[in-house]
């Protein structure tokens, strides 16, 4: 069962309460909400209309004698009958007074909205729980300046992440967080940094770009960084290699195996350990070639949409065109035109 139904049910004539403010005398309206599947009591700060809206009932269902009619109800988690109590969902049926349930006070609510005439975005009439509003009501207090804890104190939640879960629209804080960031970020930089590039910085930055390439690859430093291995690419872990240079890199390794040989041969040790360093380079490039070159083997292929997928619009012919053999009669219909003709897409 909606537990705001439930709350709604067990609403009475003592739940509203007033409260004056100690130094001016102001006059609070108060509402006070029983525990319920949550067992949560609260007293929350009602708005002037809702407490219009609170007396006008009660002042429907008062009797003659002006008193709010006792009835009782029946408690569905207990299972027990509650004691004659001053509900305000009540209403009169024969010679007494009942309590309108949980299906009557639903019935009421998508009746109201059907009177509406509200739709919804497929035209289907809008249909709302009681348990929506609290998400509305969330969303709304959230969205305008009432903190989150005090939020959740209001609807009872035993979790804040619980209420954050209930704001049901995209944090306008992570849009306009950042964008107040922005400016005030650049009043703390120079001015300098922000002016308009000359025609030669411009070209100066666009020609880094093509300066990435290199023989076994592309290059991936940073624009404004120099190389940090000396153009000594196979041992570079920002070289993205080639899969079309496969072989040359081959070439090379099989080449830094000879001359590894040659220096152990000739007691070149320290050429030895130079070399060693670039042949593992090599070895780690060349499994990152395979790497790529079977994960595009692996690819999916997921072929060319056909023609009816692709046409922008279609306009049906009111008569065949005539083929140019035989001017008179119209020329059979070719494979997915279908009669028609395709406008172009610009």
């Amino acid at each position: 069962m909606d537990n705001a139904l439930l709350e709604l049910t067990e609403l009475s004539h003592h739940s509203l309460v007033q409260y004056r403010l100690p130094g001016t005398g102001e006059l609070i309206p108060l509402l006070h909400i029983a525990p319920s599947k949550t067992d949560a009591e609260r007293l929350l700060v009602i708005s002037p209309e809702l407490a219009d809206v609170l007396s006008t009932i009660i002042s429907r269902i008062r009797d003659a004698n002006g008193a709010v009619p006792l009835v009782i109800s029946y408690d569905t988690h207990e299972r027990i009958w509650n004691p004659p109590m001053p509900l305000l969902f009540q209403r009169h049926i024969g010679v007494e007074n009942r309590p309108i349930p949980v299906g009557g006070i639903r019935d009421m609510l998508n009746d109201a909205l059907a009177r509406t005439g509200l739709a919804d975005a497929s035209n289907r009439p809008l249909s709302f729980s009681p348990h929506d509003f609290r998400r509305l009501f969330i969303t709304d207090a959230i969205m305008n300046g009432m903190p989150p804890h005090i939020a959740q104190h209001v609807v009872g939640h035993g979790d804040i992440n619980t209420t954050m879960g209930y704001k049901a629209v995209y944090p306008a804080e992570v849009i306009n967080g950042p964008r107040a960031f922005i400016p005030r970020r650049r009043t703390t930089r120079l001015s300098e940094e922000y002016r308009t590039p000359t025609d030669e910085e411009w070209e100066e930055f666009l020609g880094h770009f093509e300066r990435r390439r290199v023989a076994l690859g592309d290059c991936g430093r940073a624009y404004g960084t120099s190389c940090v291995h000396e153009h000594s690419c196979l041992r570079c872990s920002l070289l993205r290699p080639d899969p079309d240079q496969r072989d040359r890199i081959l070439l090379i390794r099989d080449n830094l195996l000879e001359r590894i040989t040659e220096a152990e041969r000739e007691g070149w040790h320290g050429e030895v350990e130079g070399l060693k360093v670039s042949l593992a380079g090599a070895e780690q490039k060349l499994a990152q070639v395979d790497n790529l070159i079977a994960r595009r083997t692996a690819a999916v292929d997921l072929g060319m949409p056909a023609f009816p997928d692709v046409a922008g619009r279609h306009i049906t012919t009111e008569h065949a065109s005539a083929s140019p053999e035989n001017p008179k009669e119209p020329e059979p219909a070719r494979a997915g035109w279908r009669g028609t003709r395709c406008e172009s897409l610009s």
